[in-house]
């Protein structure tokens, strides 16, 4: 920097000032955090962050990823100050506006420049260390001419605090993902005051014993932040930097108080913290020549990208590297595969669970030269999740294609979301359905982002057996299906398993759930198709051309429902049944499909789950299914016990008709 250009307190002041001053027009937000982590956010994009604004997707880019999302006005204004297309100044004026790109907390796809949605505390350190892992297992197979980059990482006490942060660190410092860099915003304060009022955790002891290097710095100290990072590029594990900083940093009257955590400063208190900061600027006003610094940020990097465009062109691999990083599936050949097993399968009237079902689904898929990366959280051999071909992703072998996650459900999903965020890899990950709980709120975050994330959960109801209620999903189906842009798919048999995971493969912007069974399952779907029925969530798996009722079903009820019409048919009543296997997709078909499909005689719904939902096709009281959190006992005894069989659907529908009469 010559004699002429702005200074680093210039630079650092002009993210400090447009920070308060939109929280100060919105009333509302968190000026703080961006005014205390300022120096190390200019020092990070001005002499070590790779990335050009004018390619936000460019594949090699560094990653930054603003975990406590609630200091957003800071990502705001670096990506504003750095030229990215869209973060105009009127739109840092319209922060927290309905309608604006600059939410509250970082939304993934509002904004070029944004990597994920981050608010909930700690979620952007999971998906960081999915994106660090993601870059591995990339580099592996590309080099370093095609993948090389870091993953950075401004974490605060609260993402620190939250459970996940501990699952999540804990596996990046198992795996040694080096290019992993955290900046620890050590500011002392959260919404409630001092953190001592909660907390006496070492982070950087906690850190160590997870094994990670740790730095400690002044986070107001230039010299010291740059050769923080320096160091933290030379080491071969991931990196906390602990960064000693002022929340609210120079505010007379609110620097390292929690009055400056999650409320504007005030106009009076900006005017005197212009004044102290020697700011003599109006609201929203960035001189020219710091704004110009600012842009010229990426100017380091333009060198290194033409390099990386060149080895692009040269590699071998261009083709699958492109194809991969976008997205690009074979869904011709993937629909012949599919097509073909579930031929086989009609052919032989294989009866199997479907986490079976599932398993050799996932054999035929990893053919498909799909990338797919697999794991589960510890449960492995329950879930089915790993087939023959696969081996272990370790810090030794990056080129394995099967993640063990450990006891780690929630760190799981986070990561696997940050791995999709990431590009170039499909994941799924598996566990038992009942922990969902542990897991759902990255499966949110994952439908918000319209992930393309495959979550494998099994043991899907009372048929896991003897384990009882604590392992017995119940509600779990309906606090679901309640997610928006969530597909949740219960498969019946080994053939709706296969259709299941090729809609779940080829959705681009939906995550996915696949509920799959312990138990074993008899053939349901008994009739060729060449189309994927289970695309158009429900369909009629048996029919009659006059029909008396009609039996909604999912997953292992589906097989009782067909008993159930069969015992009708002696009794003179044809019974529809229709396998309702993703409500999701059923509901976005049109009115006369779904009309078609249900139609227009009275419903009865059974499944192994709460009632919530159901009453959008039946009538309350033509349900059979879950109201009690389960029992210990084979599965068997369990369905007769809890009255969901044949027989009770047989009676219930039975008595509905003599009544009508």
């Amino acid at each position: 920097m010559n004699s002429n250009s702005p200074s680093l307190n210039d630079l650092a002041n002009s993210i400090r000032f447009l920070s308060m001053d939109a929280v100060q027009k919105a009333k509302s937000g968190h000026p703080g955090m961006p005014m205390g982590m300022a120096d190390i956010a200019t020092v990070l994009f001005k002499d070590f962050m790779k990335f050009d604004p004018k390619d936000p997707f460019w594949p090699d880019r560094d990653r930054f990823i603003l975990s406590n999302g609630h200091g957003s006005m800071l990502l705001y204004s670096c990506l504003h100050l750095l030229g990215y297309k869209g973060l105009t100044i009127n739109e840092l004026k319209n922060f927290r506006q309905l309608n604006s790109i600059t939410a509250g907390h970082p939304e993934y796809d509002l904004s070029k420049g944004i990597e994920t949605t981050t608010g909930p505390l700690a979620q952007g350190l999971s998906n960081a260390v999915g994106m660090a892992l993601c870059e591995k297992i990339l580099n592996a197979n590309f080099g370093n001419n095609l993948v090389n980059h870091y993953t950075y990482v401004f974490a605060g006490d609260g993402c620190l605090m939250e459970g996940l942060s501990h699952e999540s660190a804990s596996l990046a410092g198992h795996l040694k993902l080096n290019k992993l860099i955290v900046f620890f915003d050590d500011n002392g304060i959260s919404i409630d005051g001092p953190t001592s009022l909660s907390t006496s955790d070492n982070h950087m002891k906690r850190f160590k014993a997870q094994g990670w290097s740790t730095i400690k710095i002044n986070g107001h100290n230039y010299t010291e932040i740059k050769n923080a990072i320096k160091e933290a590029k030379k080491i071969n594990t991931p990196t906390l930097i602990c960064c000693k900083t002022k929340i609210g940093f120079g505010s007379p009257n609110k620097e390292n108080k929690a009055s400056s955590h999650g409320s504007p400063l005030g106009e009076d208190e900006i005017e005197l913290t212009r004044k102290r900061l020697n700011w003599h600027h109006k609201p929203f006003v960035i001189p020219k020549k710091i704004k110009s610094e600012w842009e010229n940020f990426s100017a380091k990097n333009i060198n290194i990208k033409n390099k990386w465009k060149i080895n692009l062109e040269k590699s071998k691999k261009k083709d699958k590297f492109l194809r991969l990083i976008n997205q690009i599936l074979p869904k011709k050949e993937i629909n012949k595969k599919i097509l073909n097993f579930k031929n086989k399968h009609i052919k032989h009237n294989t009866e199997c669970a479907t986490r079976n079902a599932s398993e050799e689904v996932l054999n035929l898929l990893f053919n498909q030269n799909l990338n797919l990366i697999g794991g589960s959280a510890d449960l492995t051999g329950s879930n089915n999740t790993k087939t023959s071909k696969m081996t272990a992703v370790t810090k030794n072998n990056y080129k394995g294609n099967y993640i063990y996650f450990g006891v780690r459900e929630h760190a799981m999903a986070g990561i696997m979301n940050g791995i999709a965020l990431h590009k170039g890899i499909i994941p799924y990950g598996g566990t038992f359905l009942v922990f969902t709980d542990y897991c759902r709120p990255s499966i949110r975050l994952a439908a918000l982002m319209k992930l393309n994330v495959i979550f494998v959960m099994t043991h899907d109801s009372i048929g896991l057996g003897e384990d009882g209620p604590t392992h017995q999903p119940i509600e779990h189906l309906a606090s679901l299906r309640a997610i928006p842009n969530l597909n949740v798919y219960r498969p019946a048999d080994i053939v709706e398993t296969a259709e299941a995971w090729e809609c779940a493969i080829l959705s681009k912007s939906n995550p996915s759930v696949l509920v799959l069974t312990r138990q074993k399952l008899k053939l349901s779907r008994r009739k060729k198709s060449k189309t994927n029925l289970v695309s158009k969530g429900a369909y009629i798996i048996k029919n009659s051309k006059k029909y008396d009722v009609t039996i909604i079903s999912t997953g292992s009820e589906v097989s009782i429902a067909l008993d159930t019409s069969n015992m009708l048919a002696e009794k003179n009543i044809n019974a529809r049944v229709v396998s309702m296997v993703c409500w999701e997709l059923f509901e976005g078909q049109s009115q006369n499909y779904k009309n078609k499909i249900i139609g227009n005689k009275e419903c009865f719904g059974i499944e192994a789950g709460s009632e919530m939902g159901w009453t959008n096709y039946i009538k309350k009281g033509n349900f059979i299914g879950m109201n009690s959190f389960g029992a210990s006992a084979p599965y068997t005894k369990l369905y007769n016990h809890f009255g969901i069989t044949s027989k009770n659907l047989f009676n219930k529908i039975l008595k509905n008709i003599k009544n009508r009469k």
